[in-house]
């Protein structure tokens, strides 16, 4: 594996060609980027989603190109805090063409997964997301292992096949 920076990672989430499968498997992160946002939500104050416009942007660009973004979110049930507010913001982005799909956690135990959260792209190179115990982003690993590729493919396939798609999800 090859440590990379998050320049590199997000310049991979834009250059890929084909597509871009993601799987989520923590209940809670603290990105920089999303920690303010959330505690507005806690706090019941409105957010515009502004923030989310370049993503949306790309997003579209993508699908515009034909290519497919997918991501699986496993999750515990009920929903952490984290997680509802991710759920209330995942709007645009589906609008924008990610295909979200979320799992309940007790549905998925007898499958194996990584150890931690990861992008396939065009199902050659994964970037498995290192994070801390309170959910900051500690690094970036990335592979073309033909091990790796495996079972990052793997998992999802069968993660996926039990995936609920976002507008049809209701968390409790």
């Amino acid at each position: 594996m090859t440590s990379i920076s998050e320049a590199d990672f997000d310049r991979l989430l834009r250059i890929f060609e084909r597509s871009s499968v993601h799987l989520e498997t923590r209940d809670a992160y603290g990105t920089a980027v999303e920690l303010p946002h959330m505690a507005q939500w806690a706090a019941g104050e409105p957010d515009d989603l502004s923030w989310l416009g370049g993503w949306c942007d790309t997003l579209r660009q993508h699908i515009t190109d034909g290519k497919t973004v997918q991501r699986a979110r496993i999750v515990s049930e009920p929903l952490s805090d984290y997680q509802r507010w991710s759920y209330s913001i995942a709007h645009p982005m589906v609008n924008a063409g990610e295909d979200i799909r979320w799992v309940p956690r007790r549905l998925v135990s007898s499958i194996g997964v990584p150890g931690n959260d990861f992008y396939l792209l065009d199902d050659r190179l994964v970037v498995f997301l290192i994070y801390s115990g309170n959910g900051l982003n500690a690094a970036y690993e990335s592979s073309t292992d033909p091990a790796d590729v495996a079972l990052c493919r793997s998992a999802f396939s069968i993660v996926w096949k039990l995936a609920v798609p976002h507008r049809d999800y209701q968390p409790f």
